[in-house]
């Protein structure tokens, strides 16, 4: 075997994450090697990612693998990693959607799709869920744009816009919307506490639980929450509940756990005050067993549909269990500002069917070269 040690790829900020992204070509067929390669090239397990280019934290420590589609029906195949920091793992169990939102224009840069003004429609399949997402991503003089006046909260600054639509994105992982059959479920903890909770599969599936009912405001920040280990610990106990209730494997990524709350005024991360008219709810969401500082796409899809659901824990939240109009947008408040879900439901046979949820998003090419990797990745581990 030729001990390949260095492999070309590009480090991308994506809506309010940054990851590496490598292509599939470039990588080894053989599991086990090639995530030992992916771990050397972030420098984990460590904590500090000192001895590679992981930046020591669940919103950098993210990876995308990019190969021309295998099916006509796309136009790219894209596989989210979601690597370990002090421990050696790599999490394909679930998408990542502000990576996603990198993957479009990563995809027109290298030429693996054409270029189109103003704009090119990439199709891309996401292996983690199977599901297809269209990224609407600004080309000008065969280029992306990347320069704009768009912001999103958790970024500085502005860059153009990417609209990402996930279509029929419900299902993902049990092939249900709801996976329980029912709009709330009762959830017992060991400890014999009991939860209401709507659990909803789409983006990654994720189950729903009223702040009060944890004893919280809902606007909490993560430098508080975070040392709130008790509440961290149930929180954990309850996301594995939901695990069994959905009949899944609990990895690191999935099942997402979200405490909600009704709309009310917030501070963000930088001491930005929020007013209660400007978002439809507060929402906190888990990664890796800590407060999400921002808040994923792929638990932003889940909580809007829930909102949309009559009688639901979300929908009780946002409008009294009142239905919501599809065409308006749901704005979830989170620890750094707003993120905004536009959602496409229709009955089907008397149940919700979702058509698509789309976000804005931006994106920025930071990086292109080689990365090194030690030959000792080789060695069998046993």
């Amino acid at each position: 075997m030729v001990k390949k040690t260095t492999f070309p790829c590009t480090i991308m900020r994506g809506g309010t994450s940054k990851g590496i992204f490598l292509m599939e070509k470039d990588l080894p067929e053989d599991p086990g090697l090639r995530d030992r390669i992916i771990l050397a090239v972030f420098g984990s397990p460590d904590i500090r990612q000192i001895d590679g280019l992981g930046g020591a934290d669940s919103l950098t420590s993210k990876l995308a693998i990019i190969g021309p589609a295998k099916k006509s029906d796309y136009d790219i195949d894209y596989n989210f990693g979601a690597v370990g920091i002090d421990k050696a793992f790599v999490d394909y169990s679930a998408n990542c959607g502000n990576i996603s939102s990198a993957v479009g224009p990563y995809a027109v840069d290298k030429g693996l799709v054409k270029a189109v003004e103003p704009f090119t429609i990439v199709r891309i399949y996401n292996a983690n869920t199977k599901k297809m997402i269209y990224s609407r991503v600004p080309v000008k003089k065969g280029k992306v744009v990347w320069e704009g006046d768009y912001a999103i909260d958790g970024c500085p600054g502005t860059a153009a816009k990417i609209e990402l639509s996930f279509m029929d994105p419900g299902g993902a992982t049990t092939g249900k919307l709801l996976p329980t059959g029912n709009v709330v479920d009762e959830l017992k903890l060991d400890t014999g506490e009991s939860y209401r909770v709507t659990i909803v599969d789409a983006g990654n599936p994720t189950a729903f639980v009223r702040a009060e009912e944890l004893k919280l405001r809902g606007n909490e920040l993560p430098a508080e929450f975070d040392q709130d280990m008790a509440t961290r610990a149930k929180l954990e106990a309850i996301r594995k509940k939901v695990g069994e209730m959905m009949g899944i494997p609990v990895s690191q990524s999935i099942p997402k756990i979200s405490f909600i709350a009704p709309a009310q005024d917030f501070k963000t991360v930088t001491g930005k005050v929020v007013g209660k008219d400007s978002v439809s709810m507060l929402a906190r969401v888990m990664a890796m067993g800590k407060m999400h500082k921002t808040f994923a796409i792929t638990a932003g899809i889940p909580a809007a549909i829930g909102a949309v659901i009559p009688n639901s824990v979300v929908n009780q939240v946002v409008a009294g269990g009142k239905p919501v109009p599809t065409d308006k947008e749901i704005v979830i408040g989170h620890p750094s500002g707003m993120m905004d879900v536009k959602v496409e439901m229709r009955i089907e046979k008397g149940q919700p069917h979702i058509v698509s949820c789309t976000v804005g998003r931006t994106a920025r090419k930071i990086m292109d070269g080689q990365v090194y990797v030690p030959t000792s990745v080789y060695s069998i581990k046993r």
